[in-house]
């Protein structure tokens, strides 16, 4: 008897070793685990996901209900996942995915729609915005105006430009439903923080005359004395003589130039041949170019002329701007 229960002891002995030993490698083999390999970078925790669950979905190859119990007993604070899409490189541990799940490091996608251009361009970019799902294809900007709730038929300039933020299965029409908040938001507030006696009727007027600022200069210091200029020559019943409108109203004919026969063709865009302003903006301009238009220096200053590497040379009369057009345009 006394044989018999070493024996049996013996065996109890080297069993419990035996599940000891294989437990622990088990534990070692989660610790250490690397998440299994996949063509797409982008994980996916849904709402009411667990990280029992998690484990086997991230893994190379199944664990057992007992190991995943047993493994996150050590790691309690492994327990409280976040829903959201998260960005996992290639040999993540699964504990240090788990961690990012905890931490809610969500993965934010980027798309920059930049000022002085148009929608149409802005539309192009959205489209080619990686994990953006696509929802402005096919329409037409009235029917775009609509799903946005925006009572002006011609939507240019009504946006924006920022660098927005998405997660994978936002739309392009949600970026552009912010960035049409966002502009009315602070155009509000710029209208309300405008100059006094400006020849400008509405925040619609602004928008336009910033429009035609952002595409006449992207420098900075420049923007506030190219809209004295055009405040002046409102105020003053000239008209606005901007090459940008002309070719705006050119649309898809302008192949780079701008003709003597250009500046003569009527379009409601040619501020050479109408009074004020073009009927809408012709470019989606910046806050800065907002502020410039509602807030210009006071300035003297009727005409000005590239000068090059992006700089223009100011005038108070005709006779001063023709002296410069043919230094620095003419080169005579």
């Amino acid at each position: 008897m006394i044989k018999w229960l070493g024996r049996l002891m013996l065996v109890l002995t080297l069993a419990l070793t035996g599940v000891g030993i294989y437990g622990f490698s088990q534990w070692q083999k989660l610790e250490q685990m690397v998440i299994a390999e996949s063509s797409e970078p982008l994980f996916v925790v849904a709402r009411g996901e667990t990280t029992f669950h998690l484990i086997n979905r991230l893994s190379p190859e199944p664990v057992s209900e007992l190991h995943r119990r047993l493994w996150l007993r050590f790691h309690p604070e492994l327990a409280a996942v976040r829903q959201g899409t998260y960005r996992l490189e290639p040999g993540t541990r699964l504990r240090d995915a788990l961690m990012k799940f905890v931490n809610g490091d969500v993965y934010h996608l980027r798309v920059t729609l930049v000022e002085g251009l148009r929608l149409a361009d802005w539309r192009q970019r959205l489209a080619e915005a990686e994990y953006l799902e696509v929802e402005l294809d096919g329409l037409s900007e009235s029917e775009l105006a609509a799903r946005l709730g925006v009572e002006q038929p011609q939507l240019e300039g009504l946006f924006l430009p920022e660098t927005y933020s998405y997660t994978p299965g936002d739309t392009d029409l949600s970026i552009l439903q912010r960035a049409h908040q966002e502009m009315h938001r602070f155009l509000d507030e710029a209208w309300e923080a405008r100059a006094d006696g400006l020849p400008i009727n509405s925040p619609y007027e602004a928008l336009i005359l910033a429009s035609i600022i952002e595409k006449e200069t992207g420098i900075a210091e420049e923007r506030p004395l190219i809209a004295s200029v055009f405040v002046n020559r409102l105020r003053n019943g000239m008209r606005l003589q901007t090459d940008p409108t002309v070719i705006y109203g050119m649309g898809d004919s302008f192949d780079g130039n701008i003709r003597k026969r250009d500046l003569q063709t009527h379009t409601p865009y040619n501020t050479y041949m109408i009074d004020g302003l073009p009927p809408t903006p012709i470019a989606m301009p910046s806050k800065e170019a907002i502020i410039a238009t509602l807030q210009p220096v006071e300035s003297d200053y009727y005409y000005f002329v590239a000068m090059g590497e992006g700089r223009h040379y100011f005038s108070r009369t005709l006779r001063e701007h023709n002296s410069a057009v043919r230094r620095y345009i003419l080169k005579r």
